[in-house]
């Protein structure tokens, strides 16, 4: 059996490779409206992706917008996005409608590759979904900071990724 997490307590596989400190970032092809976006995109400053499940719950709409506030200082100088399955139309309207500014949302529903090659794409559900997770990356690429959330609809560690981040300044 593969890296599991729990999804409101019952045991989930996760495809993919587990993303550690050190690793360089994989690439992927997201969607950002109708255009594919591959992490050559990102740019090179330090970078924060907040993986979500799906931005029309509690915990992820939570999840983004803390990320947003807590990261308006520092908008100029990273690249911070929030990657869901949500078709971008959805991640569109959402930030729209919550006041989002300073995170990007990227949409894995494309292929699914951020979810395989972050290793955060949940097996077992009735619709595919990615599981709740952080990765913080240097302007070079190299993670800095990996956290797979444990249990799906709790909180990732906040202070923790925005240290990581800032420390990459």
């Amino acid at each position: 059996m593969g890296r599991t997490v729990t999804f409101k307590n019952e045991v989930k596989t996760l495809v993919g490779k587990e993303i550690k400190v050190g690793d360089n970032l994989p690439d992927f092809k997201c969607l950002i409206g109708l255009d594919v976006h591959t992490l050559a995109n990102t740019g090179s400053k330090p970078r924060l992706f907040s993986v979500v499940p799906s931005l029309d719950t509690g915990v992820c709409s939570m999840q983004t917008k803390k990320f947003d506030t807590e990261l308006a200082s520092v908008n100029d100088k990273v690249a911070i996005y929030t990657v869901s399955l949500d078709l971008p139309f959805a991640q569109k309207r959402f930030c729209g409608a919550e006041g989002i500014s300073n995170m990007q949302t990227l949409s894995d529903c494309h292929d699914h590759s951020f979810g395989k090659n972050y290793g955060v794409l949940l097996e077992g559900l009735p619709l595919p979904l990615l599981t709740r997770a952080v990765f913080v990356a240097d302007a070079q690429g190299k993670v800095v900071h990996a956290e797979y959330v444990a249990e799906v609809t709790n909180h990732p560690d906040y202070d923790a990724a925005i240290a990581a981040l800032k420390k990459c300044l």
